[in-house]
């Protein structure tokens, strides 16, 4: 996993490879098209090219998606190497060095991104399960406004069940509930990440939210 250095420094060097130069005269120049869901593979077909706007206007679009996703899968875990930033920022690095080779093959980009974010998700959980030391805490000079141990401790143990919950139920539903209903995601962005209709992602979540209540309720 590359350190959060070098990945500034490479994302650097990619938005400075795409910034036009602005001193020269405007007349003729091209005004980037904003990528979004609806261009999204025009955006992309242009992209692998190598056309300059077209990555840029990529790279706007994908990372708050990536992140958000990042975020939502790591912002709880506990001993983590790595932010949920961080992991993010080395999703979009990957992406774009993939970008050369990528085929569009019928499966939506996007699928493809949030394959290599679960990847690199995983290869954190994976560092994480190995690490079990705690550090060892100094004695703080000053009153610490941070939460004690009462509510670190309750926090540790709603986080737990909830985890508990969520096992009852496949990857495939944790993930579909996941982008729904933790990222915010309209059924058809879910159906373009997992490669279905967003009729079936709302089946799915329909039944995972069932199944959820139904472990509940036998507690």
């Amino acid at each position: 996993m590359l350190c959060t250095v070098e990945l500034d420094d490479e994302l650097a060097a990619l938005e400075a490879s795409l910034v036009s130069v602005p001193e020269q005269a405007t007349y003729g120049v091209r005004t980037p098209t904003p990528a979004d869901r609806d261009n999204l593979d025009t955006v992309v077909a242009a992209a692998i090219t190598g056309d300059s706007c077209a990555t840029e206007q990529l790279l706007i679009f994908l990372r708050p998606l990536v992140v958000r996703y990042c975020r939502a899968k790591l912002g709880r875990l506990p001993h983590s190497f790595s932010s949920a930033d961080d992991v993010a920022q080395e999703v979009c690095v990957a992406v774009f060095r993939a970008l050369p080779t990528y085929q569009q093959l019928g499966r939506p980009f996007l699928s493809f991104v949030y394959g290599i974010a679960a990847h690199k998700i995983a290869d954190v959980h994976r560092a994480n399960s190995r690490d079990k030391s705690d550090p060892i805490a100094e004695t703080p000079d000053t009153m610490s406004l941070d939460d004690g141990p009462e509510q670190i401790t309750l926090r540790h143990e709603l986080a737990e069940q909830t985890g508990a919950l969520l096992r009852t139920l496949t990857q495939r539903q944790r993930d579909i509930l996941i982008m729904r209903v933790v990222m915010g995601m309209s059924a058809q962005e879910t159906a373009d990440v997992v490669g279905t209709t967003a009729e079936a992602i709302r089946v799915a979540q329909h039944r995972a939210l069932n199944r959820l209540r139904k472990t509940v309720a036998r507690v």
